[in-house]
């Protein structure tokens, strides 16, 4: 790539679009540069103010212009993608490329149908459009074979007549068709000129709902136009799911027609990966998927029935007992209409749930049964998408035969593996108030969804503000030597103030404590009184949000109107009426939807607590993790570090960053805990500063509850930002 520095613009990079870059990112880019040579994957962590964004595109893109190749840049945060869409115009307007924002069909469809019922009608309507075409040429041939006829050629009559056989043949075929299901707005995309929507497309970068509008006014379908201008373009903005989805990755790289290798992917939020992928790559079956298989099974006149029906039945008997069997006395009650996890797994044998099928089948053999059951799903899948394109059905049916029989073969084969866990769950149906079973094979370990990528494609550059430990990163996503860099808040540090406030350490057993609950309260009565303007509280959960909301909102001495978040609540309400105020409070859990990818810029927050230390909820699950990365990376503390430690630091350096978003942004930051303070070196690994960077917790300043009015006092008063007297201690 030794050409692609040549911009005449004084920045030496093509496609920076702007005048100056922020300090540190013409570094960035080169070492991004350098590494995407190389073919090396990246892990790039960049405080707010690093621009990590252009840091990643700008050399990516130079990569790819110069090597023929595409660059896919990715988010599973809204705010981000339009922040994509905005640096994506900026460089269009400089260095012109050809750019697609891609969403799901599901939120482009005109006619609200489904995935699978949108490739139907597709195949159908091309096939449609194909045979109209060629009875149109049929009718041509059969005129110019009439026009020899008539002027006397040879073989002239002999040919007009099986063109006539053909015509009569494809009428008969076409009637059909005309009779099946179709979609209108994709036969316009075959039928009809689409010339003057790729020119609008290309002309500037256009979001997914300008696509939906311009198709949706010209009847065509926008989707399918989008896949058909893929090809061979310079940059796809996209969600997580269209590159971690194996299937749905395939399909993807078709669409841009592009060998893996011919492709760059850029993650942005990249310590959401981890959870992405688990979640991607985790199975589930429910008791009334079962319940519509067996059903489906009466209806079917096929010799692998009654064995499908034999391995599915006792999978579906087993599935009942062993949830009845792991409720205990008076847990029945306390299920709700939310999945109620229940243990079934043994440490040193499989789970009660496998255990329970092998003692309640009785036939030829699991195996060959499961594999019957397979074909014949796959079968009857088939054959209700024929009769849907036939015209025969009004919507396209799915075989609940294929779902459960392809879940049943995953966990006899795979429930044992490492990094995978069985669960069992149960929920009350609401129209009946019965309780129902769903199976569930958990994938503990992302590196068996995340590996696979990193290693097909050109390079990967994975970029968040708190990816470090990049160690940790690396294996659990399954990265081989990438190349690492970090650059910290470049704004300037007087501008913010990080205190470590020596409250009771928050475990669990100690929040119930009233003397403890007693200094906290007063403790954030000080933050909120002193700070001039709005202020974020976060939480471990939303209960323990509601519970100081609940002691706050009584204080007179607060004088700050409050919110409160909560998993029931319109949250994107609550926080434009909290940005609109200019002396507010809000409280929330830092596993909801504030925690990240949300700025609250200059007023909108000046100061941000973080309340205790917000492990993950105890689980099942969790504890699952935990094992799978112990026996993963034996020696290294794996299970405590990868799984519960690093997560719960991630999550509060996230938190942090919620405020002070540019250079003349200033703010204060609180952190609630003794366990953030230096007396939390006594605590062996439930002390948490040091796992922090270096260059963050050499700013914690430990100040005791009752002085904390001071030290906000001192900052904010540096600042100028009371407006009038400030409040007294």
């Amino acid at each position: 790539m030794a050409t692609s520095h040549d911009a005449s613009d004084g920045t030496g990079w093509r496609f920076f679009p702007y005048d100056e870059p922020y300090p540190n990112q013409t570094e960035a880019m080169s070492r991004i540069a350098d590494a995407l040579d190389e073919g090396r994957n990246v892990l790039f962590e960049g405080a707010p103010g690093t621009g990590k964004t252009l840091s990643a595109l700008v050399p990516a893109l130079e990569h790819a212009r110069a090597e023929d190749k595409t660059v896919v840049i990715t988010t599973n945060v809204h705010q981000q993608m339009r922040q994509f869409v905005a640096d994506a115009r900026a460089i269009t307007r400089e260095e012109p490329i050809r750019a697609v924002v891609f969403k799901g069909k599901g939120s482009m469809c005109h006619i609200d149908v489904d995935y699978r019922e949108c490739q139907t009608l597709r195949d159908t309507t091309r096939d449609l459009v194909e045979k109209r075409e060629e009875l149109a040429e049929l009718e041509r041939r059969e005129q110019a074979l009439l026009d020899d006829l008539r002027e006397g050629e040879d073989g002239a009559a002999d040919a007009r007549q099986a063109v006539m056989d053909e015509l009569d043949t494809l009428e008969s075929e076409l009637a059909e068709f005309e009779s099946g299901n179709v979609c209108d707005h994709y036969r316009a995309n075959l039928t009809r000129d689409t010339d003057a929507f790729f020119s609008w497309l290309f002309d500037d970068v256009r979001t997914p709902e300008e696509i939906y509008d311009y198709a949706d006014r010209e009847g065509f379908c926008g989707y399918e136009l989008l896949k058909e201008g893929m090809e061979g373009i310079d940059l796809v903005v996209c969600n997580y799911h269209h590159l971690l989805d194996p299937l749905i990755r395939e399909q993807f790289f078709r669409w841009l027609g592009r060998d893996p290798s011919e492709v760059i992917t850029v993650f942005d939020e990249a310590h959401n990966v981890e959870s992405a992928a688990r979640d991607h790559a985790t199975r589930t079956l429910t008791e009334n998927t079962l319940a519509s298989a067996l059903s489906e099974l009466d209806e079917v006149d096929d010799s692998r029935a009654a064995a499908t029906e034999n391995v599915l039945g006792a999978f579906n008997e087993a599935l009942r007992e062993a949830y009845d069997e792991a409720l205990a006395f008076g847990e029945r009650e306390q299920v709700g209409e939310d999945w109620y996890d229940l243990s079934i797994a043994n440490p040193d044998r499989r789970d009660d749930l496998t255990l329970r099928f092998l003692d309640a089948y009785e036939g030829r053999g699991i195996s060959t049964e499961l594999d019957l059951a397979v074909q014949l799903g796959t079968a009857l899948d088939e054959e209700y998408e024929d009769a849907y394109k036939r015209g025969e059905t009004t919507s396209r049916r799915e075989s609940q035969v294929q779902s459960a029989a392809a879940f049943v073969s995953a966990w006899m084969d795979e429930g044992g593996e490492l990094g995978q866990h069985p669960m069992l769950s149960v929920r009350r149906d609401a129209g009946t108030d019965d309780l129902y079973g769903r199976a569930e094979l958990y994938t503990c370990i992302p590196r068996e969804v995340t590996a696979g990528l990193f290693e097909e494609v050109s390079a990967t550059v994975l970029m968040s503000a708190t990816l470090r430990p990049f160690d940790v990163t690396r294996d659990v996503l399954g990265l081989d030597d990438p190349e690492t860099m970090a650059y910290g808040l470049a704004y300037p540090e007087a501008n913010r103030r990080t205190l470590a406030v020596d409250v009771p350490p928050l475990f669990s057993s100690e929040r119930s404590n009233p003397e403890t609950q007693q200094v906290v309260a007063d403790t954030l009565s000080q933050a909120l009184r002193f700070t001039p303007g709005n202020a974020l509280v976060f939480f471990p959960s939303y209960a323990e949000a509601e519970r100081y909301y609940e002691r706050l909102r009584g204080d007179p001495g607060v004088g700050t109107e409050l919110w409160l978040d909560g998993s029931d609540v319109d949250t994107e309400r609550i926080r434009k009426e909290f940005v609109a105020s200019d002396d507010g409070a809000l409280f929330t859990s830092l596993w909801g939807t504030l925690a990240e990818g949300v700025s609250f810029d200059g007023d909108d927050a000046r100061t941000v607590a973080v309340v205790g230390v917000p492990y993950p909820h105890l689980s099942e699950r969790m504890e699952a993790v935990q094992d799978a990365y112990d026996r993963a990376y034996p020696g290294k503390e794996a299970g405590w570090r990868y799984g519960v430690e690093i997560p719960t630091i991630r999550k509060t350096r996230q938190a942090l960053g919620r405020v002070i978003r540019s250079p003349d942004d200033f703010g204060v930051r609180l952190l609630l805990d003794r366990r953030y303070t230096r007396e939390s070196r006594d605590m062996g690994r439930y002390g948490v500063r040091g796992s922090f960077p270096t260059e963050e917790r050499t700013e914690f300043v430990d100040v005791a509850s009752g002085k904390v009015q001071f030290s906000m006092l001192n900052f904010f008063t540096d600042h100028d930002a009371y407006d009038g007297d400030p409040p007294r201690p």
